[in-house]
C-alpha cells in the first residue's frame, strides 16, 4: 500500500519524526551501558584539555555542557548531547533539502537521515566525536549551499561564507575529518568557481577556521605533536590487502544502512549522467565534498584496517542527492506526494537493527560465541563490550571488601591496566563508584589519554599495589604484561558475569603487589622522543 502525504502536513509530520526519534534514542541512551569508545570520551570531560591524544576536545566539552560538568553523571546525561544534536541535525538536513528543491525533498532527506544507522545510533545515541562533528558538518554545508546558490539566489551574502568558515572550524575542533569541508570547498572553487579566489571573505572564512583549530595546535605543540604522529601512523600502510578493503566496504554498507548505501551509489551515477533535477551548483558542492572523503578512506583501507564511520559524514550529503532523485521520481500532485517504498524499507532496516541489536546486548539471545573455556568465554561476542559493567561493580565491591578485611589488599589500592580499554570502563563503572583510582601502565599508543590521567592522579610510587581485572572477552595475564614489574602477582578470584541467568564472560581478579617498574611520565616520554630525534640526526 502506497503512503500519500499532503504538503500541508509536512511540518506536523516533521515534528512527529523529531519527537519519536528523540524519544526512542533517549530511552536507549539511558538503558544501554557504555561501549569502549564512549566511556573513554567520558575521560575528556573528567579531565578537560585543549585537545587530546587521539581526538580534538569538542566531544568532551559537549559532555560537560549537557551533564552540567558531570554533576549528572549517568549514561543518559553523558549521552544527552547525542540525543539532542541528532534531532537538530535531522531538522537541518530537512532545511537543506527544502532549500535545494522543496519541502518534499527536505522531508525525504530527514527520513533517510533518520534511517542511517550511523546517524541514528553512532551520532544519535552513542557519545562520540561524530556527535558534534555532524552538527557543524551539516551547518557548514548548509551555509555553503546558501552562499553559492539555491533557488533563492537573492539570499547569497558574504556572511554565509563567513559562517561556513566558523562551522567548518568547529567541525575540525570535533574531529579531524571536518577538514574535508574545506577540501570540498577548495575543489569546487578551483574547478567551477575560480573567481572566488579574489574574494576577501573566502580568506577571512579560512582564517576563522584556523583560529578555531588553535586549541588543537597549541596542545600538540606542547606535546611534541603526538596526536598527529599517532594518526599518521594509523593511515600509513604497506602491502595491498583486499581483505581490509572488503571489510571497509562492508562496514560502509551496514553503517549507512544497506538501502541508503545502494541508493547513494545509484544517485551518484545519476548525478554524473545529469539525470538528477537539482540546482547545479549545489550538486557540485555535494560531489566535491562527499566523494573525496569516501574515496580517501577506501584508498587507506587497501593497505591497512580502517573504520567505516570515518567517511560516513560523506554519505549524509549523498542523502541529498537521493532525496532530489526521489522527489523527481515522485513529483507532488494535487498538493500531495508519495512516500517511496525504498524509504520505508530503509526505515524498516534501521528499526530492525536497533531493536534486535538492543535486545541482543541485553539478552544474548543470538549465540555469537561458542567458547566454554573460562579464559575465552564471550571472546567472539562483540555485544559484551556494552554489557556487564554495572554487574561487575556490585560483585567486585563485595570481593574487595572481603580482601581488605583479610588484610590482603588496602583501601587505597587502585586498578591498573595496560590499555585505554577496558581501563576506561573499569574507571567509570568500578573505580569511580568505589572511590578508587584507575591508572595505566603500558605503551603510549595503548594508553592514549591515560598517560596524562596518570599524572592528574599523582603518578606512580614504588611499592604500590593494584588490582588487575582481566576480562575473558580480551583475556590477558598481568604476569605476561608486566614481567618483573611487581614483586608478586596473584590470581585471587574469578567474577562471572551472567546474562539472562547464563554465564556470558569472566573477570579474573589479580592482586599486583609491590610496584617495581615505573611508567614514564608524559614529560619523560617527550624527552625520550627528543633524544631519539637528536641521535638520529647525528652524523
Amino acid at each position: 500500500m502506497t503512503m500519500i502525504i499532503k504538503q500541508q502536513n509536512i511540518k506536523r509530520m516533521m515534528v512527529w519524526l523529531l519527537a519519536l526519534s528523540a524519544l526512542v534514542r533517549g530511552l536507549l541512551a539511558a538503558w544501554l551501558e557504555f561501549g569502549n569508545d564512549e566511556v573513554y570520551y567520558w575521560t575528556y570531560a573528567l579531565y578537560p584539555d585543549w585537545s587530546h591524544f587521539d581526538h580534538p576536545p569538542m566531544v568532551g566539552w559537549m559532555i560537560q555542557l549537557f551533564s552540567l560538568n558531570l554533576l549528572l553523571d549517568s549514561e543518559f546525561f553523558i549521552r544527552l548531547s547525542s540525543v539532542v544534536l541528532m534531532t537538530v541535525d535531522t531538522y537541518i538536513i530537512y532545511r537543506i533539502g527544502k532549500d535545494l528543491k522543496d519541502a518534499q525533498t527536505g522531508f525525504y532527506a530527514a527520513l533517510l537521515y533518520t534511517a542511517s544507522i550511523y546517524a541514528f545510533v553512532i551520532t544519535g545515541i552513542f557519545i562520540m566525536p561524530d556527535t558534534p562533528l555532524m552538527l557543524f558538518w551539516l551547518l557548514a554545508f548548509w551555509m555553503a549551499v546558501k552562499y553559492f546558490g539555491t533557488k533563492h539566489r537573492e539570499a547569497q551574502r558574504p556572511s554565509y561564507l563567513i559562517y561556513f568558515g566558523l562551522f567548518a572550524g568547529l567541525a575540525m575542533l570535533s574531529k579531524y575529518t571536518g577538514a574535508f569541508l574545506w577540501v570540498g570547498m577548495g575543489l569546487y572553487i578551483l574547478v567551477f568557481n575560480r573567481k572566488q579566489l579574489k574574494n576577501p571573505s573566502l580568506y577571512f572564512s579560512l582564517l576563522l577556521s584556523t583560529l578555531c583549530c588553535l586549541p588543537i595546535l597549541y596542545w600538540n605543540w606542547k606535546n611534541d605533536f603526538i596526536s598527529f604522529s599517532f594518526h599518521s601512523a594509523r593511515i600509513g600502510g604497506k602491502a595491498i590487502s583486499l581483505g581490509t578493503f572488503g571489510t571497509e566496504l562492508a562496514g560502509e554498507f551496514f553503517y549507512n544502512n544497506p538501502v541508503v548505501f545502494v541508493l547513494a551509489a545509484i544517485a551518484v551515477v545519476a548525478a554524473f549522467k545529469g539525470k538528477i533535477n537539482m540546482e547545479k551548483t549545489a550538486l557540485r558542492l555535494v560531489v566535491c565534498t562527499a566523494l573525496p572523503l569516501v574515496f580517501t578512506f577506501l584508498a587507506f583501507s587497501l593497505t591497512r584496517p580502517t573504520l567505516p564511520h570515518w567517511n560516513a559524514p560523506a554519505y549524509t550529503l549523498l542523502i541529498l542527492l537521493i532525496s532530489c532523485m526521489m522527489s523527481n521520481k515522485y513529483p507532488s500532485q494535487e498538493s500531495a506526494f508519495k512516500l517511496p517504498k525504498v524509504i520505508i524499507a530503509a526505515l524498516s532496516v534501521m528499526l530492525f537493527v536497533v531493536v534486535v541489536g538492543s535486545i541482543e546486548i541485553q539478552t544474548g539471545f543470538i549465540p555469537l560465541d561458542r567458547h566454554t573455556e573460562p579464559e575465552m568465554l564471550g571472546r567472539n561476542d562483540f555485544t559484551l563490550d556494552m554489557y556487564g559493567w554495572r554487574q561487575l561493580e556490585t560483585k567486585f565491591a563485595a570481593l574487595r571488601e572481603e580482601k581488605i578485611a583479610e588484610g590482603m589488599m588496602q583501601t587505597e589500592d587502585g586498578i591498573v591496566a595496560d590499555e585505554w580499554f577496558p581501563l576506561a570502563n573499569l574507571d567509570y563503572y568500578v573505580a569511580q563508584p568505589l572511590g578508587m583510582k584507575a591508572m595505566g601502565i603500558g605503551w603510549p599508543q595503548s594508553l592514549h589519554k591515560y598517560l596524562w590521567i596518570n599524572e592528574e592522579r599523582g603518578g606512580f610510587q614504588k611499592g604500590e599495589c593494584f588490582w588487575f581485572l582481566s576480562d575473558s572477552h580480551y583475556f590477558k595475564r598481568p604476569e605476561n604484561l608486566y614481567p618483573g614489574g611487581f614483586e608478586s602477582i596473584e590470581l585471587i578470584d574469578t567474577i562471572t558475569i551472567e546474562r539472562c541467568g547464563k554465564p556470558s564472560k569472566n573477570f579474573f581478579v589479580y592482586a599486583c603487589k609491590g610496584l617495581i617498574y615505573m611508567q614514564p611520565s608524559v614529560s619523560e616520554l617527550m624527552a625520550q622522543r627528543e633524544a631519539t630525534k637528536q641521535k638520529s640526526n647525528e652524523p
